[in-house]
C-alpha cells in the first residue's frame, strides 16, 4: 500500500501528512515539549529557591537542562530521519531513548557532582522535566494526524455522482 501524503487530497478540514503544514511533526513536538518542560522547570526553580535558595534553584535548573538536552536530541534525530524515512523515524526515536538514558548516566558519572549541586533539587528538577516533557510528547502524538492508509477513491464525476 502506498501513501498519498505527498500527492493525495487532504482528509477533512486539516491536511494529513504534508498536505497540511510543511512543518515537521518532530519539530512541533520539540517546541511543545520544550515549552511544557520550561514552564514546569520555572515553577520548580521558584519552589527550590524559596526552600533552599539559589543553590536549590540552580540544581533544579541543571537537572532540567540535562533532561531537555538529551530528549531534544532524539526529537531532532526523528526530524532529520523522518524527512527521508517517516516509518523508520519512530524506530530510531525508540532506539535513541535508550541512548539518551545511557548518555545521561555517563554525563553524571564522568562529570561528577559539582560542589554547588543540591542532590534533592537536581533529582526533582530532572523528574519534573521528564514527566512534563513526556506528557507533552504524548499529547502531541495524540493530536498528530498521520495518514496510514490511502483515502477511498471518489467516484468519477465528483462526490455527488453515484456510480
Amino acid at each position: 500500500m502506498t501513501s498519498n501524503a505527498e500527492t493525495g487530497r487532504p482528509s477533512g478540514k486539516r491536511g494529513v501528512g504534508s498536505m497540511g503544514h510543511s512543518s515537521s511533526l518532530w519539530l512541533r513536538l520539540l517546541l511543545l515539549s520544550a515549552a511544557a518542560a520550561v514552564a514546569a522547570t520555572a515553577v520548580t526553580c521558584v519552589i527550590a529557591a524559596v526552600m533552599n535558595g539559589g543553590q536549590g534553584a540552580l540544581s533544579a535548573a541543571f537537572g532540567a537542562a540535562l533532561v531537555m538536552l538529551f530528549f531534544g536530541i532524539s526529537l531532532l534525530i526523528g526530524h532529520y530521519v523522518g524527512r527521508n524515512n517517516p516509518s523508520g523515524a519512530v524506530g530510531l526515536f525508540v532506539a535513541t531513548y535508550f541512548i539518551k538514558v545511557v548518555g545521561f548516566a555517563v554525563v553524571l558519572f564522568v562529570l561528577g557532582a559539582p560542589d554547588w549541586l543540591h542532590d534533592r533539587w537536581f533529582l526533582i528538577g530532572a523528574v519534573v522535566t521528564v514527566v512534563f516533557w513526556q506528557a507533552a510528547e504524548i499529547y502531541g502524538f495524540g493530536k498528530a494526524r498521520l495518514q496510514i492508509y490511502n483515502d477511498p477513491e471518489e467516484p468519477k464525476g465528483g462526490p455527488d455522482v453515484s456510480a
